[in-house]
């Protein structure tokens, strides 16, 4: 099957002025990011704040180009796209942004809201827009009379439905969710990941789903991609990353996530230091000056993505970006796997 979305080395950075006396600074936000996405599948993005989760979202959705690398959508190429080739192209990729408080307009009916992206993106009549947006309320669960309410008359998940139901207008392919439930009840959080399953299953969709929970991540994700600092760390099925996770990272983000069972028992790691500056990478492996395993090689080399086999059962082998697992220092490290799919003795 082939990919939805392929990215390969993509980048992004940032100049930023730090005054008139000072040369300006280059920030990586996204700095070397591959990964692919298949049809109906989800990928989970996760990482600590300013690992880039965000960034990769805006240039998945075309709201910024890629600063270097390839990411292709739907078989085209974004930055050799023609305009409209990408006023297509947006129409197949929407977003659902984290707070359903502030992207909602407060002046706006929600019909109004729902029948924008049809207003500016098509030519259907007024009471083609108005039958279409009645149907989206009923596919996320809302009732026809709340066509003519505003915002502030509904919840927070009943807000997080009425920006799904948008999304959905122009019967997109690809949806990217930026936190979509973060800043729900813990409940509520539950009845908006239903629904989003759902949807999956009835319309076909595929979903980029960013977020920092990892007992979330485990619920809708097929794939998770670990960034730390813009760059991915680990790259494996959903089932890998919890049951066998390798990158160092990985480990301590698994081990700082609270578990259901009160007798259950998992080894705490705990980081040492900061998230560095984007500003100032440091050299070699970027996770280095924190990793608790860090030899001369992490400082002097950077890591490639390497394919690594755990074990037979995982649809997939995981892809991760660290000497330690590569060379076999780490324990519990996989077998590195070669381009002809030959397993590393």
């Amino acid at each position: 099957m082939s990919a939805l979305i392929e990215a390969e080395n993509v980048t992004r950075t940032y100049g930023v002025s730090r005054g008139a006396f000072r040369t300006p600074a280059t920030v990586h936000a996204v700095a070397g990011a591959s990964f692919s996405l298949e049809k109906g599948k989800t990928l989970a993005i996760v990482g600590e704040s300013g690992c880039g989760k965000s960034t990769l979202a805006r240039l998945i959705t075309m709201i910024e180009p890629p600063s270097g690398g390839s990411l292709r959508i739907d078989g085209k190429e974004i930055a050799t796209a023609g305009r409209s080739v990408l006023r297509d192209l947006r129409r197949t990729v929407q977003i659902v942004f984290q707070n359903p408080y502030g992207s909602l307009n407060p002046r706006q009916k929600i019909g109004t809201i729902l029948e924008e992206p049809l207003v500016i993106n098509t030519r259907l009549k007024a009471a083609e827009r108005r039958a279409r947006a009645l149907d989206m309320l009923r596919r996320v669960g809302l009732r026809p009379e709340h066509y003519g309410r505003y915002p502030h008359m509904f919840s927070g998940g009943q807000r997080q439905r009425i920006a799904v139901a948008r999304a959905l207008m122009l019967q997109p392919k690809i949806l990217v969710l930026d936190e979509p439930v973060s800043a729900l009840d813990v409940s509520i959080q539950a009845q908006i990941l239903n629904l989003l399953a759902d949807l999956q299953d009835e319309l076909g969709l595929t979903y980029v789903f960013i977020s920092h929970d990892l007992s979330v991540v485990r619920f809708v994700a097929d794939d998770v991609l670990v960034m730390y600092l813009g760059r991915p760390a680990e790259i494996a099925p959903v089932e890998a990353i919890f049951e066998a996770p390798q990158h160092p990272y990985t480990r301590a983000l698994l081990s700082a996530t609270p578990v259901a069972d009160p007798d259950a028992r998992r080894e705490q790691i705990k980081l040492e230091g900061e998230l560095p500056s984007p500003f100032n990478p440091p050299s070699g492996c970027p996770f280095h000056p924190r990793c608790p395993h860090a030899r001369k090689v992490c400082v002097d080399v950077r890591p490639d993505l390497v394919d690594i086999l755990i074990d037979e059962r995982y649809r997939t082998p995981t892809r991760v970006t660290c000497h330690g697992i590569v060379e076999g220092w780490i324990e519990g490290a996989g077998r590195p796997v070669d381009a002809l799919g030959h397993v590393s003795a």
